[in-house]
């Protein structure tokens, strides 16, 4: 997991350009059955109006809002389903 988090680190910066962090940005945080919540704003970004290859894991977009959710052992995943969708539009 280490490494998800270090690219999504440098995808989050790759996108502030002085206006787009003021805005929008990156949340992460836990559900109560247990789980993981993932919510990555992608408006002012070149993912805005592309959909991410659908997993078993629930990971859509909505309103401009990347959304993974997923078990208590699956931030990974969800960053990885992020991260690869984000790398195969050439989003770095």
């Amino acid at each position: 997991m280490q490494r998800e988090i270090e690219e999504l680190q440098r995808w989050y910066e790759s996108q502030c350009d002085g206006d787009w962090e003021h805005e929008f940005g990156v949340k992460v945080g836990t559900l109560d059955n247990p789980g993981w919540m993932v919510d990555i704003d992608l408006e002012g970004t070149s993912l805005e109006d592309m959909e991410p290859e659908r997993d078993w894991i629930s990971c859509d977009v909505r309103e401009n809002t990347f959304r993974g959710r997923g078990g208590p052992l699956k931030l990974g995943r969800i960053l990885r389903v992020f991260l690869d969708w984000a790398h195969a539009a050439g989003d770095d």
